[in-house]
């Protein structure tokens, strides 16, 4: 076999490879953001209740902001 003949067919290979990879790796990241949504208001809420306090608005934006800052 001739070597261009192998280089074309490695080439295509690793673009099929890329390709592929890039859908699968798509597809399982919004299967987990759709099995595990960022977290939202409600949620913050609901953890400050659940160290016994009633939460602000001021410190609900300012928990929305640190986690959004932190990704």
């Amino acid at each position: 076999m001739e070597w261009w003949i192998v280089l074309i067919i490695a080439i295509v290979c690793a673009i099929v490879g890329g390709v592929l990879g890039f859908i699968i790796t798509r597809k399982v990241i919004q299967k987990q953001l759709k099995d595990n949504p960022p977290i939202n208001e409600n949620q913050i809420r609901a953890m400050y209740r659940s160290m016994g306090r009633k939460p602000s608005e001021a410190d609900i934006k300012k928990t929305m902001n640190a986690v959004k800052k932190g990704k």
